[in-house]
């Protein structure tokens, strides 16, 4: 998915707020804004990440969640062909249809329960539109930040289905890392969890999980208390590492529906600019000259009826940092 917001924030983002953070296990609630995908009659998505009380769940550093959108009133999904760098895409469906093209060559129709996750590395670019077969589109769309060591890593784009485990009222699908002893199958440039948790009225769980992680808990439909805080459907709970289990409880009256991640803090600064993850403003500029040149760094999608999208301008200063502010 494209940041397509005509002002694209800079963000220059560390690995925590300065100043006084919360208690360990005290849980910070992250409310989302709304963003529109383009015009009058686009689909309109909450970003949750970034923001500025927080820039990363250990290396997520972009949490857009859409729908359930009647694609006959919002015309769906239409994003042409876009650039990335330093960064990895997950598209997760929950209802809908979305066809994939990217400038590696691949063609794919991502569906619900299904995972995506394309590799930018130095550059690759691609297309995503809901299919005419979609009248419902729900989902979330994720960035990983890649490390330093392999932000210029090969371009590739990994298909995978993991299975369902059921574990006390739960329907559990990790489709990154590990949990509940399901492991996904596809390997990761950084430590990550991903997975879909569906968690029937009034269901408990509790969930064993990695000491060096810090989790995030994004709330689809339902409300769920999340270690003793209540999280409504769009807000993203956090919570920083040293918890070895995290108890989940639906205190709906109806099947309630998240999606947890996870990592180790990431400890790199990095720059994010419209599409583009840098380490500095030098690596974004020449990112967005090369995109509006045409240069090679970022491939061509074949069959995407459409101009690509033009790149935004840049600021007209050196990129500054944008830091998590100080906690009272």
């Amino acid at each position: 998915m494209s940041n397509v917001e005509h002002d694209s924030a800079v963000r220059r983002c560390g690995s925590g707020p300065e100043g006084h953070e919360p208690a360990r296990h005290e849980v910070e609630v992250l409310t989302p804004r709304d963003v529109p995908l383009g015009g009058p009659r686009a689909m309109r998505v909450r970003r949750t990440l970034p923001q500025r009380a927080r820039s990363f769940v250990g290396a997520w550093c972009f949490v857009d969640h859409y729908g359930p959108d009647d694609v006959t009133l919002r015309g769906g999904m239409d994003l042409p062909p876009h650039p990335h760098t330093g960064l990895q895409t997950v598209t997760w469906l929950f209802e809908g249809e979305v066809e994939h093209r990217d400038s590696l060559g691949s063609h794919a129709y991502v569906r619900p329960g299904e995972l995506n996750l394309m590799t930018s590395g130095h550059g690759i670019c691609h297309s995503e539109v809901s299919t005419a077969r979609t009248t419902i589109l729900h989902g979330v769309q994720l960035w990983v930040a890649l490390p330093d060591e392999h932000r210029d890593a090969a371009r590739d784009f990994v298909r995978y289905v993991p299975p369902t485990v059921r574990r006390d009222g739960a329907a559990i699908r990790v489709f990154l890392g590990s949990l509940v002893n399901s492991v996904s199958t596809v390997a990761t440039l950084t430590p990550l969890l991903g997975a879909e948790l569906l968690l029937d009225a009034g269901s408990c769980l509790t969930l064993d999980v990695d000491l060096a992680f810090e989790h995030g808990l994004l709330v689809d439909d339902g409300d769920i208390e999340f270690e003793g805080t209540v999280l409504h459907p769009g807000e993203l709970g956090y919570l920083r590492p040293g918890i070895a289990t995290l108890k989940l409880r639906n205190v709906s009256l109806t099947r309630a529906r998240v999606v947890l991640l996870g990592g180790p803090p990431f400890e790199e600064e990095i720059v994010m600019w419209w599409n583009f993850v840098g380490r500095n403003h030098d690596d974004i500029a020449r990112a967005r000259e090369e995109w509006a040149e045409g240069s090679d760094r970022f491939g061509t999608v074949q069959g995407y009826a459409g101009e690509r999208l033009p790149a935004p301008e840049l600021p007209n200063a050196t990129l500054a940092p944008r830091r998590n502010p100080p906690r009272s």
